[in-house]
């Protein structure tokens, strides 16, 4: 690298400027507030910890994206986390250990070995919350109702939210008994909803016409949520009647939403399969018009603490906060405090000087929670070129603020 390209970052990694870290720290207040007062206590894991706890349990899906090194203390193979999820489940099941249900919420920077889509940043700054030890329906309606007053606050206006269940593919699976290079393949084509590789693979298995027909159904069951249901009680639970109980779920939930969450917009997507190694139930995903991928995902996880000694039912969500501070930038710089100051703010000027009077008031006025700029003796630059609109001027033995 020469030496006028060392000011270049990787690709996917990014830095925030004063401007732009202010209204990121303001938003990251507002929305840790917002956990607090749903009940939701803070941790902070380790930004690196050894590989085999990073990529256990939810953690699976995470090995291509997971960064690795050697400690050189004990020459084990450890990992920087790429998803805090895994770890917070940890902290619950092992150093927690709680009977009753425990809210946890947790933000902070993650790194990853690609990006997760186009444009997406592979340093994202992720906060999430997660709720363990109940398995109702009634805890996947209050993350849920967590994920879209978070996004609210963040300046969210118009909220579309999408929900699937991994159990009605895993159920299908179990009763079609695939080869599994044929469900490997079926899987990878699902993603893709790749109607037509579906299709032949159908054709090459020779199915029963009832399997057929549910195969290739499962990527067009999206969409209303009621006509979703109707079609998929018409098409896949003639075949696997299990299922019931999952779309029963759904309907329940997306009624709940709109009653009490006042959610037009909601839409189900039985062949999402995000997550499908590590989620147990209903999963969801909140999209907003202007940005291409999910703003926030989330879904239900049972069992996740086992490989850590405890087995806990979990659902929670997550999301990123470059992602959340572009969704309204006006939004994003005001406390949550509700004070209205918006960040850098204007700050007041004070001359390069010793003057007794002069420190105890610009302490005075940091203890008012105003911003005070001292010059430097000989520096470049005046009071705006500093970003102040007001200066400290003496007045006899006293020293007061003007505007400039």
């Amino acid at each position: 690298m020469s030496v006028s390209d060392r000011w270049l970052l990787p690709d996917g990694v990014e830095e925030l400027l004063p401007a732009e870290a202010w209204r990121m720290e303001a938003l990251r207040r507002r929305v840790l507030d917002l956990f607090e007062r749903h009940g939701y206590d803070l941790v902070v894991p380790p930004l690196i910890e050894y590989l085999e706890s990073l990529l256990t349990g939810t953690g699976n899906d995470l090995d291509l994206s997971t960064f690795k090194l050697t400690d050189q203390l004990s020459g084990r193979l450890m990992g920087v986390r790429a998803d805090m999820t895994p770890q917070v489940a940890r902290i619950d099941a092992h150093r927690l250990n709680q009977e009753t249900p425990t809210r946890l919420c947790y933000v902070g920077p993650t790194l990853r070995t690609r990006p997760e889509g186009v444009g997406a940043s592979r340093s994202p700054l992720q906060v999430g919350a997660e709720l363990y030890g109940h398995a109702g329906i009634e805890s996947d309606r209050e993350v849920i109702a967590l994920m879209l007053a978070m996004l609210r606050a963040a300046g969210a206006q118009e909220i579309h939210l999408d929900l699937g269940h991994v159990e009605i593919y895993r159920a299908l699976m179990q009763q079609l008994a695939l080869p599994a290079d044929a469900e490997t393949e079926l899987f990878d084509a699902l993603q893709r909803k790749a109607n037509a590789e579906i299709r032949g693979l159908v054709e090459r298995l020779n199915l029963p016409q009832a399997q057929s027909d549910a195969l290739c159904a499962l990527p067009s069951l999206f969409g209303a949520a009621d006509a979703v249901l109707e079609r998929a009680r018409k098409v896949v639970l003639p075949l696997v009647p299990q299922i019931e109980s999952a779309l029963h779920e759904l309907q329940g939930l997306a009624a709940d939403l709109r009653t009490c969450l006042g959610v037009s917009e909601i839409h189900l997507d039985l062949a999402e399969l995000r997550g499908y190694q590590y989620h147990t139930g209903v999963v969801f995903a909140a999209y907003v018009p202007g940005q291409g991928q999910a703003v926030a995902l989330g879904g239900r996880y049972d069992h996740v603490g086992e490989v850590f000694g405890r087995a806990r039912p979990a659902t929670g969500f997550s999301s990123d906060l470059r992602t959340l501070l572009a969704l309204d930038a006006a939004a994003a710089s005001t406390l949550a405090s509700g004070e209205g100051h918006t960040y850098p703010r204007a700050g007041i000027f004070a001359p390069a000087s010793r003057d007794a009077a002069l420190l105890v008031k610009m302490e005075t006025l940091r203890a008012e929670g105003l911003r005070v700029v001292q010059a430097l003796p000989g520096q470049i630059g005046d009071a705006a070129a500093m970003g102040c609109n007001e200066q400290l001027v003496q007045d006899g033995s006293k020293w007061k603020v003007v505007a400039l």
